[in-house]
């Protein structure tokens, strides 16, 4: 079990470029058999390997615990910061604060896995009608190398290695812990490979609503002169020729996107362009920006006319300062 396991979880490494060998990583460990089995398998897999626990002291003498387990078994570093329950109790919340906290420690590991991708597409799923998936590789240097393991694998790991683990007894009062205890095991007697086909879906482009995936190929089905389509939610298509305007709350992928002004379209990038009033093309400004190769071609460029007038998140023209407002979905 641990050879292969170690072994799937190098090939995850290399396949996806998420440390180099021999190379340093921090762990971001909680305690559970998830991080324990990260800090341990990248260990004997020869990387430089360091821990770090953020405290939240949210529990109490448990949190506590946490922490002292952490630091004597793994040697964690342990971080206590006081105001991050007041800026924010939901899991989301906690995860950026841990982030930003050790957002100055170069390259950093988290503990989730397959169990953890399949819980946030669901998730996603009935909050949004989306299937974005966790990253395996996220742009401020936190990387998931366990995203091929499941859960039950690395209590197994830990279990062989005799680490001893901790249980957050919280867990089970949060929504993953809804999902964890008691959707997925029906959904799994409807079928025995709902977890396998709900990771699937992580694999698979983002897709319309039907809906409006039907609208939307009406009005493009042909180039001749100008229709509008009504999408509902104050937003409106506009296809002239060959170029299509949506006017209102655009969703475009995982960003939303937003302006009082008229005339404005949404693209992706091509060949050439530029911001206007700038020299410097889009191309460099993602290269600047260290925007991933792969987000690139999916990343919304607005536009006015002939005009690109915003890159949303890096850039805007001159005098075109802060008329789209833009933002992406949560981060898991």
């Amino acid at each position: 079990m641990s050879s292969a396991l170690a072994t799937r979880v190098e090939a995850a490494i290399r396949r996806n470029d998420l440390i180099p060998p021999a190379g340093e990583v921090v762990c971001l460990v909680s305690g559970g058999p998830d991080s324990t089995c990260l800090w341990h398998v990248l260990g004997a897999l020869g990387y430089r390997v360091s821990a770090l626990h953020v405290n939240h002291g949210l529990r109490g003498k448990e949190s506590h615990d946490d922490a002292r387990f952490c630091r004597d078994i793994m040697g964690a570093e342990i971080v206590e910061p006081s105001n991050s329950p007041a800026r924010s109790r939901t899991e989301a919340g906690l995860r950026e604060v841990r982030y930003e906290l050790t957002g100055g420690r170069g390259l950093r590991a988290t503990g989730h896995t397959a169990s953890d991708q399949v819980e946030t597409i669901l998730y996603r799923l009935v909050s949004s009608g989306t299937t974005k998936g966790i990253k395996v590789k996220r742009e401020d240097g936190v990387v998931r190398p366990l995203l091929s393991v499941w859960r039950d694998e690395t209590e197994a790991y830990c279990h062989e290695h005799g680490l001893g683990i901790r249980v957050d007894s919280s867990n089970a009062d949060t929504k993953r812990g809804l999902i964890r205890q008691e959707i997925l095991p029906r959904l799994r007697e409807l079928h025995p490979a709902a977890d396998e086909n709900l990771r699937a879906l992580a694999e698979q482009r983002p897709r319309l609503p039907r809906a409006l995936e039907r609208t939307l190929a009406e009005l493009l089905a042909t180039t001749d002169g100008t229709r509008s389509a009504d999408l509902g939610d104050d937003l409106r298509a506009v296809r002239e020729y060959d170029e299509l305007r949506l006017e209102g709350r655009v969703a475009f992928g995982p960003w939303r996107l937003e302006s009082k002004l008229p005339g404005l379209s949404v693209r992706t990038r091509r060949p050439g362009d530029r911001i206007a009033g700038r020299r410097k093309k889009v191309q460099d400004l993602f290269v600047d920006a260290k925007v991933p190769r792969l987000e690139r071609d999916e990343w919304p460029l607005i536009v006015s006319g002939d005009d690109v007038v915003s890159v949303p998140g890096i850039a805007e023209a001159p005098g075109w300062e802060g008329t789209v407002t833009a933002w992406k979905d949560e981060e898991p």
